[in-house]
Order: structure tokens, then C-alpha cells, then sequence
């Protein structure tokens, strides 16, 4: 006879609850119902608690009297900093004095003979071309000192930056624990630790090399753990199989199969350290960023040009040597390629021989072109005409004023009328949902670490900017990104744009955007789009272009369309790089909120600005420090971790 079983009817769980997401969210909501009673009983505002606030004027007003005091006597800064000050100056200068004495002609040479070892004739006359007109502008001398700085910050930034990357790509643990020491790093205004920097070091070299090391390195870290961990791994394991030590995997896989991201990285740190070149002229770094720096402060929008050009040209000499060296698959034999370099280099000093023979070490001044007065008359012409009364589509004041009425204030707006508490349950959401409970964790200890410094409301303020430029600077930067992963023609045509908009440096284009825009928030805004749309239109286009090709052919073998190819291939396949490009859009735009600041913008950036200006730590110091909490914020609720972007890898 058989015997009758039943079994205990199961609990239907709802379909909607059988995702990741939704659990974390129910949860969520559980604890949102026992704790925002809670908080709201005990601090019933819509603002953030005056309880919960500290004040650090008195204990950052004592460290910068301890350190004042203390420079010149204390070990620290005598056996230390003081060692790394000489160490900065002494390099500066050898490379200065080396550059002037190969002379102009040298120097032009040197370029060109490099540029033609590594990618041809066109690139060398390109390279020769670009120091030419930096003597034609009359900046000759400026320039070298430029580029002497600059040498000495990029190669400590390159090393910094390895050094990270390395430490991050090979280890999970240093990975977690290094991303909010880059954030800080890259997204800390330069304004805010220039103070701590010039009380450490003073008024000289040494401050500006170290500022702009703290600015260039972390884009070569990022982008080397992003290539090191992004190397094939059947490589890796068919290298291993063959009995090698992680040294060697290390030196003979993974950095050869990182080698588009090492050199990406070493181009995003020029091109950094080159845009520093002002903000490092605020605190002696001479050369053209103090030219810049003086004609700005003379409202001489052509002059300020004409030092500005140069350093763009120094960046484009660059970024095409790095990117031709990046596209070299192949090499010469070891002995060719040192009889080459043996050659060329003679030939550089003879150059620099006959210079000196000649007396022509120094640029003649007749040969200079001055373009000031004819800039200054463009600027003119366009506040004129384009400012307002243009028929049918306005003035771009109209512009500006219709962004700042229809997208900034409804987001400030509506920021600061939510409740401080439903804006951390908003961030732990968002950065539980893409990641781990210690994404969200940390997520809201940045947020509510605003709070705590006091800076609730004009941090609202900043990340309404924040988010309205990061939103404008997505969708150009995606959109063109993928415009020149498609299309070589393109890619030829937007390299020199980019590389203008990245390396002219921001108080160039101040006055212009302020003549175009006016003074407020919507200038603000333009100026970080421009400063930060290059970085997300390459990192974009380098991701999708390295999309595996045999995925792209298989999707064609199947009648894909070009937009199914883009959609459904190309786009998910480049997701780190596109995430990549998500960071550097909001880091940069952060880094940008200073300049926001000088030109009606307010909020955090004007007291950065306002506290290195009156050599007020305290103020600098605390705004500077809320632009990173917004920062990591942004990170943390943008860039999934854990399981979940393991699996969507």
C-alpha cells in the first residue's frame, strides 16, 4: 500500500524580491523605518543638525602655527623636507641649465630627432615646428623653465603613479584601500593644499613640483591597476605553466599586455602636470604659467594667449611621441636601435655645438610675433556680438541665464529642501544597490561628513554644479568617444582639439567663457565640461576600440547593424573603461569647482579660494576637504564593486 506524503506548502516569495537589488532595498527601507523616526524626534530640521557639526578653525590654526614655528628648527623638516626640497632644486636646474645650453636650436633639434626615432619624418617636422613657434611667440625662455619644471613633476609623477598601480592591480586588498587616497589626491583642490604645501616648503620650485605630483599622479595609477588587472588571463596562466616566478609574470606579461593603458596613463599625467602649470605659478613656479598668471591678473586676454599656447604645444609634442611609441608593435634590433639613438644624438650636439660656435644660444628677439593686440580685439568682438541680441536664438547671456534657471536652481532647490537624512538613505540606495555594504558605508560617512564639517548647504550648492556639468560632460564625452572609436578620420580630427582643451590652461579661457556668459554658475559649469570632457572622450574611445575584435566579427556573421554591434557588443565588452571615464568625468569636474568659484560660482569653491587668498587654513582647508567628501561620495555611488562587477566584468 502506498503510503501518502505532503509536504509543508512553501512561502511564495514575490518575483520583484528574488533580485540582489531588491533585498538590499527592502532592507534598506527596514531600517529606515526604525531610524528616521528616531533621527527626526531627536533632530526635527530639514537642514543638517547645528549639533552634529565640529568646528576645526582652533585645532588647523595651532598645526599652522606648530608648523611656522617649528620649519626651521624641527628634524622633520630639516632631515626630510628639507632633503626633498634640495633634491627638486637641483633637478630643476640641471635640466633648466642642460636645455639652455643646447640652445634653441638644440633644443628644436633634440625634439625633432626623437619624435623621428619613434614615429617619422611628419611627427619629427612637427615637433620642430611646435618649439619654433613657442620662440615665435617670444616665450623662449619662459618655455624652458616650463618644461624643465615640468620634466622633473612628470617623472615623479610617472613613478608615483607606478608604484600605486602596481601595488593596486596586484592586490584586491591595496586596490580598496588605495582608492580614497587617489580620490583624495586628484579630487583635493589644488587651491586647498597649496597653503599646507607653502608653509611646508615656502614660495619656490619645490611646492610646485610637489602640488602638481599630488594632481598628475593618480591618473597613472588608476590607469595602470586598470590595465594590469585587465590583462588576458590565458596568457597569464599559459606564462605561469611554464614555471615562472610572479616577478617574472609580472615583468614579461602583465606590463607588456598593460602596455596601451601605461602609456594612456603617462599621457594623462603630462597633460596634467601641464595644465598645473598655472595654479603652480601662484606659489613660484615661474616660467609660463606666471606669464599666464600676470597677464591675466592685467585682464590681457591676448597675452595670456600667447603664454598659453605654448604649453599647449608642449603637450601635443608629447602626447603624439607617447601615442606613437604606444602604436609601435614591433622593434628594431637591440643593436640597430642603439647605433640610431647614438646617431641622433651626436647629431643633437653638434647642433647645440654650432649654436654655441654661432653666439645663437638664445632666441633673437626680432624674430618674435606678437598677437596680443589681435586676440584682444576677437574677445571684444564677441562680447559685442554674441553676448546678447543675437536674432532668433539669443545671446549666449540668454544661454547661460536659461541653464541656470531651468536646470541649476531646480537641483539646488531641490537638494536643500529634501530632508538631510532622506539624502543618506538616497546615497546608501544607490551605492548599496551597485556594490557592497561597505561601498554604501562609506558612501554615507562621506556625505555625512559634510554635515559634520559644517558645509551642509553650500555643498548642495556645489554638487547641484557638480551633477549638472558631470550630466553635460557624459553625454558629449560618450557621444564623441564612440564617434572616434568608429571612425579614424575622426579620431585624427579631435586629437588636437582635445589636447587643447586639456592643456590651455583653465584661467585662460576664464575670461573669454566670462565675456560670453557672464558671471555665475552657468560660466562655472562650462568651464568644468571643457576641462573635463578630453579625459572622457579618450578613456571612452580607447575602451571600445580595444573591444575584441573576433566579438565584433561574430556579431556581423550574425546581420548585426552597426547600432546593435555598438549596443550590445561594444558598450557592455568596454563597461571598465566606460566606468573609468564616469570617475574621471566627476574627479575632474570636482577639480574644477575652484575656478567655478573665481567666476561667480560660490559655494565651496569660493571658500577654497577666500581661505588661500587670506592665508586661512582653517577655511581652505575644511571646504577643500568637503569637495573630497563629495568627490568619494560620487565615486563610490558610480562605480560598482564586489561580487556584482565581477560578474558584469
Amino acid at each position: 500500500m502506498a503510503t501518502l506524503t505532503t509536504s509543508a506548502p512553501r512561502l511564495a516569495v514575490p518575483g520583484v524580491l528574488r533580485t540582489r537589488a531588491a533585498r538590499k532595498l527592502l532592507l534598506l527601507a527596514l531600517a529606515a523605518a526604525v531610524l528616521v523616526p528616531l533621527a527626526n524626534a531627536r533632530w526635527a530640521s530639514g537642514s543638517w543638525p547645528a549639533a552634529l557639526t565640529v568646528d576645526l578653525t582652533a585645532p588647523l590654526t595651532r598645526v599652522s602655527d606648530w608648523i611656522i614655528d617649528n620649519r626651521d628648527s624641527h628634524p622633520l623638516f630639516l632631515y626630510f623636507f628639507g632633503h626633498v626640497s634640495n633634491a627638486v632644486v637641483i633637478s630643476v636646474r640641471a635640466v633648466y641649465l642642460t636645455l639652455l645650453g643646447l640652445g634653441w636650436a638644440g633644443v628644436a633639434a633634440l625634439g625633432a630627432l626623437v619624435a623621428w626615432r619613434v614615429a617619422g619624418v611628419r611627427l619629427a617636422a612637427g615637433s620642430a615646428a611646435a618649439f619654433l613657434a613657442c620662440g615665435l611667440l617670444g616665450m623662449w625662455v619662459p618655455t624652458m623653465q616650463t618644461l624643465a619644471l615640468m620634466t622633473v613633476a612628470v617623472l615623479a609623477s610617472v613613478a608615483t603613479g607606478l608604484l600605486l598601480g602596481l601595488a593596486g592591480g596586484l592586490s584586491d586588498r591595496l586596490d580598496r584601500a588605495l582608492r580614497p587616497v587617489l580620490d583624495t589626491m586628484q579630487v583635493l583642490p589644488a587651491f586647498a593644499y597649496l597653503l599646507p604645501v607653502v608653509l611646508v616648503f615656502g614660495i619656490g620650485v619645490p611646492a610646485a613640483v610637489l602640488a602638481t605630483v599630488v594632481y598628475a599622479a593618480p591618473p597613472m595609477a588608476r590607469l595602470t591597476s586598470l590595465g594590469l588587472r585587465g590583462a588576458d588571463k590565458e596568457v597569464l596562466e599559459a606564462v605561469e605553466s611554464l614555471g615562472s616566478t610572479p616577478a617574472q609574470r609580472l615583468l614579461t606579461a602583465r606590463i607588456p599586455l598593460a602596455r596601451k593603458e601605461l602609456l594612456l596613463g603617462l599621457n594623462q599625467a603630462i597633460m596634467m602636470a601641464l595644465s598645473m602649470a598655472v595654479i603652480a605659478s601662484v606659489i613660484g613656479g615661474g616660467g609660463l604659467g606666471d606669464r599666464v598668471y600676470q597677464a591675466l591678473a592685467s585682464v590681457d586676454v591676448g597675452a595670456a594667449l600667447a603664454a598659453g599656447i605654448p604649453i599647449v604645444l608642449l603637450a601635443v609634442v608629447l602626447d603624439r611621441v607617447t601615442g606613437a611609441a604606444g602604436e609601435r608593435t614591433g622593434g628594431e634590433p637591440a643593436h640597430d636601435a642603439r647605433t640610431a639613438w647614438a646617431s641622433a644624438l651626436g647629431a643633437v650636439a653638434v647642433v647645440a655645438v654650432a649654436g654655441r660656435l654661432a653666439g645663437v644660444l638664445d632666441w633673437p628677439g626680432g624674430w618674435s610675433v606678437n598677437i596680443a593686440a589681435p586676440v584682444n580685439r576677437a574677445v571684444d568682438w564677441m562680447t559685442a556680438h554674441l553676448y546678447s541680441g543675437v536674432p532668433v536664438i539669443g545671446g549666449t547671456a540668454d544661454w547661460a541665464g536659461h541653464f541656470t534657471t531651468w536646470v541649476l536652481d531646480p537641483v539646488r532647490g531641490g537638494l536643500q529642501w529634501l530632508p538631510w537624512w532622506s539624502l543618506l538613505l538616497v546615497v546608501a540606495a544607490l551605492a548599496w544597490v551597485i556594490g557592497t555594504w561597505r561601498t554604501a558605508l562609506t558612501a554615507v560617512l562621506a556625505l555625512a561628513a559634510i554635515g559634520v564639517l559644517g558645509l551642509w548647504k553650500p555643498s548642495l550648492d556645489t554638487l547641484s554644479q557638480v551633477l549638472a556639468a558631470v550630466a553635460v560632460t557624459l553625454v558629449l564625452g560618450v557621444a564623441t568617444g564612440v564617434a572616434a572609436a568608429r571612425s579614424d578620420r575622426v579620431e585624427r580630427a579631435l586629437r588636437p582639439v582635445l589636447d587643447v582643451f586639456q592643456t590651455m590652461p583653465q584661467f585662460v579661457y576664464l575670461i573669454p567663457v566670462v565675456a560670453l556668459f557672464g558671471v555665475g554658475r552657468a560660466p562655472a559649469v562650462a568651464a568644468a565640461v571643457v576641462y573635463a570632457l578630453p579625459a572622457v572622450v579618450r578613456i571612452t574611445a580607447q575602451g571600445l576600440r580595444q573591444v575584441d575584435p573576433a566579438a565584433l566579427e561574430s556579431a556581423r556573421s550574425l546581420g548585426a547593424t552597426p547600432w546593435q554591434q555598438l549596443r550590445q557588443v561594444q558598450l557592455p565588452l568596454a563597461r571598465r573603461s566606460l566606468l573609468l571615464a564616469v570617475n574621471q568625468g566627476v574627479v575632474l569636474v570636482l577639480a574644477v569647482v575652484i575656478i567655478g568659484g573665481l567666476v561667480g560660482g560660490g559655494a565651496l569653491g569660493y571658500d577654497v579660494v577666500f581661505g588661500l587668498a587670506q592665508g586661512d587654513l582653517a577655511t581652505g582647508l575644511v571646504a577643500g576637504a568637503a569637495i573630497v567628501c563629495l568627490g568619494l561620495m560620487l565615486d563610490r555611488v558610480t562605480q560598482p564593486t564586489g561580487r556584482r562587477s565581477e560578474k558584469g566584468a
